[in-house]
């Protein structure tokens, strides 16, 4: 991070490898064009962050990294982050960008970038779309197997022991400053329903009724028990 005094803004690091001196988007125009790569019109967010966009509802997010040289690639579709991936590669970007955007599957854009990483589940939904709910379980639980989510593994086992259980797998998920809690209801405004829980940076895992601890577990599968445990008769899903 960079660190700063009160009226001094950070002066922002110089962007990797070959768009150094540049901006991303303007590499990436002159990468693309070099390779003899039709790109479809990008949307410049900020220097390090470009988004592209087909005619399909596909979606490609490049972000120039800040922690080390490189670039981070999300590729979104049929409402869903379906693959994403690093790499210090320009030209191996530009290609990612090229094939999602041109309506590549998942397998055929890393076939064309290998650098592009997906799970399982990417793969099932790509064939027949997943639920609402059951794609924000993946959301949450992917957004924990990169970074910056992988500092937290703790939260991860949390997720991942709650996903397990039907009962709680047919709630809509939420989270807040790490702490899981569940909803009825698909979209917001959310309906919470049954206790949360919290993975407490000292290890444990709290269970809590609006706030208050009515249990501490020292593995996440037993802090799911006691929330399924205690769900109301017949919950599930409203809308």
């Amino acid at each position: 991070m960079t660190s700063f005094s009160p009226g001094r803004l950070p002066t922002p690091a110089p962007l990797p490898g070959s768009v150094a001196g540049s901006t991303l988007a303007a590499g990436l125009r002159r990468t693309a064009a070099e390779l003899g790569l039709d790109l479809p019109a990008l949307e410049e967010k900020w220097e390090r962050r470009v988004e592209f966009n087909d005619d399909g509802g596909r979606q490609t997010t490049v972000f120039a990294l800040h922690e080390e040289p490189g670039f981070r690639v999300r590729c979104r579709a049929q409402d869903a982050w379906l693959a994403h991936g690093t790499t210090a590669d320009l030209a191996a970007v530009a290609r990612a960008v090229a094939a999602w955007t041109g309506g590549c599957s998942l397998e055929s854009t890393q076939a064309a970038a290998p650098f592009i990483r997906f799970r399982p589940w990417a793969l099932e939904h790509e064939r027949e779309p997943l639920d609402r709910i059951e794609l924000a379980w993946r959301h949450i639980i992917d957004n924990f197997h990169i970074p910056p989510g992988t500092r937290h593994p703790h939260v991860l086992a949390l997720l991942e022991a709650a996903h397990a259980q039907p009962a709680l797998r047919r709630l809509m998920p939420v989270t807040s400053h790490f702490i899981l809690w569940f909803s009825t209801r698909a979209t917001y405004p959310y309906t919470r329903v049954g206790y949360s829980i919290d993975p407490h940076h000292t290890g444990l895992y709290l269970v809590r009724d609006r706030g208050e601890i009515i249990a501490r577990t020292t593995t996440p599968e037993e802090a799911v028990l006691v929330t399924v445990a205690a769900l109301p008769e017949n919950t599930g899903p409203t809308h």
